[in-house]
């Protein structure tokens, strides 16, 4: 395993939480994706209500970890309630890896989000263990690989 990073959900005030975290932590977002960035060819339809909001963001944490977040969407993630709002996410180091890792997370549990590749370039799945755990299972692939 490379990574084990935070990541936290939003009722819809993710972009405060960082500017706030921003402020106390210092440094630069690695990344800012608004539900409007996603690509129409993806096939999800986002209400309008929801285009500006948070679909994905980074703030660096020194040099090896990241706080990451979004505003949870219904449908692919719990409803936010205080205390079920932090997921885990892993960065894998292979393909193969993941696989087998989402297998044995979803055993029992119920996936978010089938694993497979998406838009941004990883290989990437979700899903909630059997005691309620939500974990990101992400394979960050090498440029010019499928």
């Amino acid at each position: 395993m490379e990574k084990l990073n935070p990541y936290l959900n939003f009722p819809g005030n993710c972009e405060e939480a960082f500017n706030f975290y921003k402020s106390v932590f210092g440094g630069e977002f690695a990344y800012l994706g608004r539900f409007a960035d996603i690509p129409s060819d993806e096939g999800m339809v986002i209400p309008e209500h929801k285009l500006n909001k948070i679909m994905h963001i980074a703030l660096p944490l020194g040099k090896e970890c990241l706080l990451m977040g979004s505003d949870c969407d219904e449908g692919w993630c719990p409803e936010v309630v205080v205390g079920n709002n932090v997921t885990l996410s892993i960065n894998v180091e292979s393909r193969e890896q993941a696989d087998k890792l989402f297998e044995g997370l979803c055993n029992g549990g119920k996936i978010n989000m089938q694993i497979g590749d998406v838009f941004w370039g990883s290989y990437y799945g979700m899903c909630t263990d059997k005691y309620g755990v939500t974990w990101m299972i992400n394979y960050v692939k090498p440029e010019g690989n499928s």
